[in-house]
């Protein structure tokens, strides 16, 4: 007889129920298993092949690194600021939280956990929880973070869990335990540009990975589970940021990773931050490290891309002797590909020293913001022509303004739609809400953009670079004000007028020629014939030095043009532009005898490394940026040496050196001495350009050379007074300031005031010239230089 049951009014066959249940039984078991069949072969879409899951495709920011190994900053694309970190470099009981909230099975596994599997399903299925606890392991949420894009629908969700399956058993093949989980840490998105636990403990805590306490891991391995939800940031989330990160502390305790007493006492503690947003435009060194990225990105160059064909010659010329520029191009990784800053994760190692790249800043704040710039606003308050100078006409300031507005991203906008002359008038003159820049801060405010244009322009620029004499290494960079608001750099980009600055080319020859600092030259007034007319330099000479016999030290200390305009007239304009050009100016220089005020333009950088030729015995050393660049292996891909060149004999160096020791000591940086007590031999020039437009100083002690330039975007942009648009009140100030800190620092620095500058052997003592004395006609700072 065949065995029934009976159910109510209905008997079933038990053979059938028991075929019909195992089949119903067997068949999710089955269309399970093709699937996960189907997912490895590739059927469900990309599955990852054994080589890409042993060298999975991890985006890496590369990060400059400062010569006393600060970081100054790192390159990455948006959402990818991940820097690598090694096991032993994330402390154990960060990864104890990790696995007592995320894992607690995690070393007994295969990738798999199938108790939480099961429990998971039968929360769901059976008991209907809608919070029934993740079932995924750090293994599989690895898999997720290095291979899948976030499902829209269900079955995108199905098809992802089951290749998260078999991705993480083949994880757990490739790697060891501690590789999955430094491989997790560095995955992870923190957000706020905070990828990896790296970047999340310098972001969140201003720390590194191995300096993170208890409650900080615990935040962080908190925020892991869904980092929008728990952002600690945002102050809505503030309760369940500390509720989870107590979660977090429990799961240790309960795992016995946290004794009781020590979690009840953590879990007191508020969360503390300390915040530090990441972002190109902000932070310490931005126009250095825009530098480096212009350059090392820089492509081969072609002539199409260039108006102006010395621009092209020069970055041409950058090209082939320059082995930073266009290095990311210029080098290829083992694949054949080139470098790629942004991903690759490369170890830039620089030579600037954080510290004097922090007091460089700091200097240019200082001056600018409670000197000069407020200085600039009290003397245009009452100008209808402000900020441009009272000689213009009304005119010529609406010209200017006009190329202004050309020239702005909104000016363009409307230009290329097509809007007329007058429609863009009409738009730039309607009063819009906008947010500008102050020293105070940004100031949210309601004005024309025709207005923001012109306020804009009132401000005072600056651009600053200091480097070791000796070995040409840059240590402090400074291309502006404010990189967030004026991303123009006046160090490297920017050239301008070098005023009286460019005078101690003209000496040189003397001293090559085998005159001395105490020779004298008669103070008179000299004559040029330049195209049939007559040329004759200016002199501010004060009536009684007129007519005498001066020193020439005592014609660079005052600056005095007839003394420089004798030189011209012995040596002649040519070989002063070459000699200038072979103390490393490398920018056009004009051979006239106008060639005494300064006239050609040069830049920050070229007039710092010329100076600094003096203080390393006539051996001219381009200013060097980079040390060296690793891979993210720590691999040496590059190892950058200094490039020097004999420009001037040591003997000759030696001389111009006690010349420019006459400008401080006597001349027209007198000023370091009473103002700012400095005792340090320092060899320095002041400039200052035709209506003040510019003003410049550079300073040459025996370990550091520095220098700054100071004016206005515009050079119908300066002070109307002599007095405070010259380069001893604009730009000496912030060499002063950038000095005291540096010497105040001299224990961690190594830069003393008694370092002296090193006389060549056997050369005879240069005597004190009897005209150039604290108490000689240059009675204070304020003597004029002449300015044409």
């Amino acid at each position: 007889m065949v065995p029934y049951f009976s159910m109510g009014r209905f008997k079933i066959n038990r053979k059938k129920f028991n075929r019909y249940f195992w089949i119903i039984f067997a068949v999710p078991f089955a269309i399970l298993a093709i699937l996960l069949v189907l997912a490895a072969l590739g059927g469900l879409g990309y599955m990852p092949d054994i080589e890409t899951l042993e060298n999975p495709q991890i985006s890496l920011a590369s990060q400059v690194i400062s010569e006393d190994g600060e970081i100054l900053g790192s390159f990455y694309y948006q959402n990818q600021n991940r820097t690598y970190v090694d096991y032993d470099e994330v402390p154990s009981h960060v990864i104890d939280a990790l696995i007592a909230t995320e894992d607690i099975r995690f070393y007994r596994h295969a990738g798999i956990d199938a108790k939480s599997l099961a429990r998971v399903a039968i929360k769901t299925v059976l008991l209907q929880q809608r919070s029934s606890g993740g079932g995924s392991t750090i293994t599989q949420q690895l898999a997720k973070l290095l291979f899948h894009d976030p499902p829209r629908t269900m079955v995108g969700r199905i098809k992802q869990k089951i290749k998260e399956w078999i991705i993480a058993v083949r994880l757990e093949k490739a790697y060891t335990k501690e590789e999955i989980i430094i491989m997790y840490f560095n995955q992870c998105d923190f957000l706020n540009q905070a990828v990896g636990i790296k970047s999340a403990a310098q972001v969140y805590f201003s720390t590194i990975p191995d300096s993170l306490n208890i409650e900080q891991g615990a935040m962080l391995v908190g925020m892991a589970k869904n980092p929008s939800y728990y952002n600690p940031v945002d102050s809505a989330k503030k309760d369940q940021v500390l509720i989870r990160r107590n979660v977090v502390l429990n799961q240790m305790e309960k795992y016995g990773y946290l004794d009781g007493e020590l979690n009840d006492s953590l879990k007191q503690l508020p969360i503390e931050l300390k915040f530090q947003r990441i972002s190109h435009n902000q932070g310490l060194a931005t126009y250095f490290r825009e530098f480096l990225r212009r350059t090392m990105t820089a492509g081969e160059p072609r002539r199409g891309d260039y108006g102006d064909y010395a621009a092209y010659r020069e970055d041409s010329a950058k090209w082939v002797d320059d082995p930073l520029y266009g290095w990311c191009n210029k080098n290829k990784k083992p694949n054949g590909e080139p470098y790629n800053l942004y991903t690759d994760g490369l170890k830039i190692f620089s030579t600037i020293n954080s510290s004097m790249q922090r007091y460089a800043e700091e200097a240019i704040v200082q001056h600018l913001s409670t000197e000069i710039q407020p200085a600039f606003f009290d003397e245009k308050k009452n100008s209808s022509r402000a900020p441009f100078s009272s000689d213009l006409t009304s005119q010529q300031v609406q010209d200017i303004l006009w190329r202004g507005i050309v020239l702005s991203d909104r000016g363009r906008k409307l230009r290329d739609a097509g809007a007329s002359h007058s429609e863009i008038s009409d738009e730039f003159n309607k009063a819009v809400p906008m947010r500008v820049f102050s020293w105070n801060g940004p100031v949210d405010t309601i004005m024309t953009p025709m207005d923001s244009i012109r306020y804009y322009k009132h401000f005072i620029h600056s651009g600053f670079m200091a480097m070791d004499p000796q070995t040409g290494e840059v240590r402090a960079y400074v291309g502006g004000i404010d990189y967030t608001e004026f991303q123009y750099d006046h160090v490297t980009q920017g050239k301008r007028q070098v005023g009286s600055t460019f005078k101690p080319f003209l000496y040189i020859l003397a001293m090559q020629e085998g005159y001395s600092p105490c020779d004298k030259v008669l103070n008179v007034e000299q004559s040029f014939i330049v195209n049939d007319s007559v040329y004759r330099p200016r002199s501010l000479s004060k009536p009684e030095d007129l007519n005498t016999w001066k020193t020439l030290k005592w014609g660079l200390a005052t600056s005095e043009n007839n003394i420089s305009a004798w030189l011209v007239r012995q040596f002649n304009p040519k070989p002063i532009a070459d000699i200038a050009h072979k103390m490393g100016i490398k920018s056009y220089i004009d051979p006239v005898p106008a060639m005494i005020y300064g006239t050609s333009d040069v830049s920050v950088a070229e007039m710092v490394s010329s100076f600094a030729t003096f203080a390393n015995k006539g051996v001219h050393t381009e200013p060097l940026f980079i040390t060296r660049i690793e891979d993210k292996n720590g691999n040496v891909l590059t190892e950058f040496m200094p490039d020097r060149m004999e420009s001037i004999s040591e003997e000759t160096a030696y001389l111009m050196l006690n010349l420019l020791e006459g400008v401080t000591n006597s001349g027209t940086a007198i000023r370091l001495r009473y103002r700012y007590n400095f005792t340090a031999p320092i060899a320095a020039k002041t400039g200052t350009t035709q209506n003040h437009s510019d003003g410049w100083f550079i300073g040459v002690t025996p370990k550091l050379a520095g220098g700054t330039w100071v004016g206005a975007e515009d050079r119908s942009v300066h002070f109307d007074r002599m007095d405070l648009g010259q380069g001893a009140n604009l730009a000496l100030p912030i060499w002063a300031l950038f000095m005291e800190k540096v010497y105040a620092d001299s224990a961690n620095l190594k830069i003393y005031q008694t370092d002296e500058f090193e006389a060549p052997p056997n050369m005879a003592p240069i005597p004190n010239c009897e005209d150039v004395t604290s108490e000689s006609s240059v009675a204070n700072d304020y003597y004029w230089e002449t300015e044409w």
